[in-house]
């Protein structure tokens, strides 16, 4: 079958004269159907010449009509403007317009105010859809790449929760984002509203709901010294918050995320940005603890996602302790049996303690490396993890680490970011005050702390040097 098209600008009478007799002829000819596509005069120009150039056409001016061969697919047979749609009328139906110029000038008119209606009508839908406004920074990152589906596929915020993507990076990397945004599209992800790319620093963070922070220093300490690594992402955070808090919506919530200085990219962006909610600044060690799961779970010949409550405590892309004192197995494959949520305490497990004291806990730095070599899928997942919890809250009574503000909680001194024991629920985190930990744990996050603050101080140019102690303690 076939399908006469009519397409024309909203205000041009001679489009008007050829609707008309369209028209007619569809309601007088049983098997005769047309469809039509008025454009506004602003946007006729591109939309005609974006039309021919798919379709392999030469045509100019208002209206242009065409034939879809609907059995056959393909390309259209273009019949031309008015003239010739009149002529094909009056030689296969023996009929013609006998509208006078004026009558097309009046329907004209019409078409155009109708069309005016129609999207302003679009538009005020539009804006009753509000999707949640994602920034990421340093998007031409691997991570970035590998996020963009885990947040758009719906898993994150739900299957009815639409999203817009804005990347940031630098113009260097502008032929990156091209192709990031360029990929999303063609995925066609329902949920995906919209995802744009942005090299002006001043359009930062414009109406942000979430704002991922990817921004990572090259770390080579023949080059530079570690303090000025530090007094980089420090400017780096300077220039972040205050836009944060001049263009992003008053309840955004930050993550940081990426290889390097994790906390201190949380702890400046507070530091810097005064009227930003603490308890909406939080950093992710879920990457570090999914690995040290992975290789418990390699040692005990299971699965890792049974491997739970396994805690990160302290910087987390630095010196930090991972606590299997709390840590549980579910699904473990041994001589006492139960339900799948029945649980048994990982130290009972390993009966070679002499793993945990020697091997893993010497791993802890191979851990460090292999987090900070990946290209992308580990820390892209623990990002999305993070943001389904805080949205929709955590698995009941399982433990998650987050990087956040203390507040004194497990002795931990005030005022810097540090990971620890946390839950989701509500929409909102809360600390695990209520887990006990021994004497040699409290003495480590003493040491790991003094890190934290080491490096809070050199950010804030209070100190010029770092005076770490206690490395040796936290493996012994």
């Amino acid at each position: 079958s076939v399908l006469p098209v009519f397409t024309g600008k909203a205000n041009c009478p001679y489009y008007a004269r050829a609707e008309l007799l369209a028209d007619y002829l569809q309601a007088n000819l049983p098997d005769f159907r047309v469809h039509k596509i008025t454009q506004h005069p602003d946007k006729w120009e591109q939309w005609l010449h974006d039309i021919c150039e798919v379709n392999g056409w030469e045509h100019r001016g208002s209206p242009i009509i065409w034939r879809e061969l609907l059995d056959r697919g393909g390309k259209g047979l273009l019949l031309g403007g008015v003239n010739d749609f009149l002529e094909y009328a009056q030689h296969y139906y023996g009929i013609t317009s006998m509208m006078s110029s004026e009558e097309m000038l009046d329907i004209a008119e019409e078409n155009l105010q109708a069309c005016i209606e129609i999207e302003k009508e679009e538009e005020e839908i539009k804006s009753l859809i509000k999707p949640l406004q994602i920034w990421i920074t340093s998007a031409s990152a691997s991570i970035c790449y590998q996020l963009i589906p885990l947040l758009a596929n719906g898993e994150v915020f739900g299957m009815t929760t639409e999203i817009s993507i804005h990347l940031l990076d630098t113009d260097q990397f502008k032929d990156i984002l091209c192709g990031i945004v360029m990929e999303a599209e063609d995925m066609a992800f329902p949920l995906l509203h919209s995802i744009s790319l942005h090299t002006e620093i001043d359009e930062a963070f414009i109406q942000a709901d979430i704002i991922i922070v990817l921004d990572d220093v090259l770390l080579n300490h023949e080059v530079q010294s570690l303090e000025n690594y530090i007094r980089e992402v420090s400017e780096i955070c300077q220039v972040y918050a205050p836009l944060i808090e001049k263009n992003a919506k008053g309840g955004v919530r930050v993550i940081s995320s990426g290889k390097t200085f994790v906390n201190l990219k949380a702890m400046m962006i507070m530091t810097y940005g005064k009227s930003i909610k603490p308890e909406n600044v939080i950093a992710v060690a879920t990457s570090w603890e999914s690995a040290a799961k992975a290789m418990l779970a390699r040692k005990l010949n299971m699965n890792a996602a049974g491997v739970k409550d396994v805690i990160v405590w302290g910087n987390i892309s630095g010196c930090n302790y991972i606590d299997l004192s709390h840590a549980k197995l579910y699904g473990y494959d041994c001589a006492i049996w139960g339900p799948a949520n029945f649980p048994r305490p990982l130290l009972n497990m390993i009966y070679d303690s002499q793993w945990i004291h020697s091997e893993f806990l010497s791993a802890q730095s191979s851990l460090s490396s292999r987090v900070c070599h990946c290209v992308g899928m580990l820390p892209a997942h623990a990002v999305a993890t993070v943001l389904r919890y805080w949205y929709h809250g955590s698995p009941p009574g399982e433990i998650v680490s987050v990087g956040i503000l203390t507040k004194g909680q497990f002795c931990v001194p005030e005022g810097i970011v540090f990971s620890m024991p946390v839950r989701f629920q509500n929409g909102n985190w809360e600390v695990m005050t209520e887990l006990e930990i021994n004497e040699t744990t409290q003495e480590v996050l003493g040491c790991l702390a003094h890190e934290l603050i080491q490096e809070k101080l050199i950010a804030l140019k209070e100190i010029k040097e770092m005076h770490p102690y206690g490395a040796d303690k936290i493996t012994s």
